[in-house]
This record gives C-alpha cells, sequence and structure tokens, in this order.
C-alpha cells in the first residue's frame, strides 16, 4: 500500500510579506512525527537539510538546531524580519517507496500558489528551492500557470535561474512575479554544484571555495 504522505506545516504567511520560499514536501519523518535527534519541527527543519545552515551563516543569527519551541521562534522571527513566508507547493502525495525525493510522488494534490498570490498583494518573489525537474516547485509551479494560460518568461537562464510571470487579480489588474530557482538545499545537490561552470572556476582560483561556500553565494542576494 502507498504511503500518504501529508504536508505537516500550514503556510506559514502573514500580512506584509513580500517573498515566498517553496519547496515541495518536507521528509515523511515530519509528517509520521518520528523526528530525529537536531530536527526542528518547522519548515525546512531536517538535521540534513541546508537552507537554515545558510541562512544562518549569511546573517549570524546563531539558530538553536533542536526540536524546541526556541528554535522555531527564531526561524520565525527571521522570517518575519525580511518579509519571508513559505509555502511549499505540494500538500500531499502518494509514495510507493518511503523517502524525500520528488520523483518518488504520485497523485499529488498541489497548493493553489497563484490564488496564495494574490490574496498576499505584497508578494513579488518566489524563491523556489529546487528547479524544473520533474515534480520540482518550478516544474510544478510552471504545471499550475499552464491550466491558467500562463507561462514564465526567461530573464536569466544561468543558475539560479531567474523568471517573471504577470499573474491576473481579482480586480482586473496584473502583477508581475519574479521566481528564482535556487540550487537545492540539500546534500544530494552537491554533486550538481561540483559540475557548474561557476563553482569550477571559483574553486579554481580559490581552493578553499566549497559548495557551502557557493550557496552562500547564490541564496544571499535573494534573502
Amino acid at each position: 500500500m502507498a504511503f500518504v504522505h501529508k504536508h505537516p506545516y500550514e503556510p506559514y504567511l502573514f500580512p506584509g510579506v513580500t517573498k515566498l520560499i517553496v519547496g515541495t514536501l518536507p521528509p515523511p519523518r515530519f509528517s509520521t512525527g518520528e523526528l530525529r535527534p537536531g530536527d526542528v519541527d518547522f519548515c525546512y527543519g531536517s538535521r540534513d537539510g541546508l537552507l537554515w545552515p545558510v541562512l544562518d551563516r549569511i546573517f549570524g543569527l546563531q539558530l538553536r538546531y533542536e526540536t524546541s519551541r526556541q528554535a522555531i521562534d527564531q526561524r520565525k522571527a527571521f522570517l518575519q524580519s525580511r518579509g519571508i513566508g513559505i509555502c511549499d507547493i505540494v500538500a500531499q502525495a502518494h509514495r510507493d517507496k518511503i523517502d524525500a525525493s520528488d520523483l518518488g510522488m504520485s497523485r499529488l494534490q498541489l497548493r493553489d500558489l497563484p490564488g496564495v498570490i494574490k490574496a498576499y498583494a505584497q508578494v513579488h518573489t518566489l524563491l523556489f528551492t529546487g528547479g524544473n525537474s520533474k515534480n520540482g516547485p518550478e516544474y510544478l509551479f510552471r504545471r499550475q500557470l499552464k491550466s491558467q494560460g500562463l507561462t514564465l518568461k526567461t530573464v536569466d537562464s544561468e543558475v539560479p535561474r531567474i523568471h517573471e510571470v504577470s499573474i491576473p487579480l481579482h480586480d482586473g489588474g496584473k502583477r508581475t512575479i519574479r521566481t528564482v530557482s535556487l540550487t537545492a538545499p540539500s546534500g544530494s545537490a552537491n554533486r550538481a554544484i561540483g559540475s557548474m561552470r561557476r563553482y569550477k572556476e571559483r574553486k579554481a582560483a580559490e581552493p578553499s571555495f566549497s559548495v557551502m561556500d557557493f550557496r552562500m553565494e547564490q541564496y544571499r542576494p535573494f534573502f
């Protein structure tokens, strides 16, 4: 029988939010409540994930990495201070194998991301934690746009790829939304970073340059 993987967290949204981090689903243990030591019971809280460690280093947040209310509150305070919300695009999926891969998801139920954009009038940027590979956040958002007769227009095809789309609003107007497809904040993406031209050039010029340094440089301008 397939495992029904439900997102354990509601979107983290608040008045004045201007950017949204958009991923898919956290590891299944966050849905079953079987957290491990070092996990934080919040979005992107896996002890193996790199989003919060990268932001921690960029902004000097001194985050806790533990299953505690203080660790959650630290992350929420940072997001509020920067006007950043979180709205992962997958609400539920089925899995034959219990893991966190996007490719392993089937029978997806998606959150209405265009609807969220319309409801929060100051949102202007989506920060995808992955690209256009099948079932990735950009891929799924493109699918939602296509159903509404909309498409993403390329602004920059280099990683992190940047696109724009004009979203029709309820009042008849339109709002231009920029999307940024960041290199995934997971250890499995390190191999992809190692093959990137920009990383190779930096590594050749500066041997101590690491994949964490690369992520920090990539993420900093958008957060």
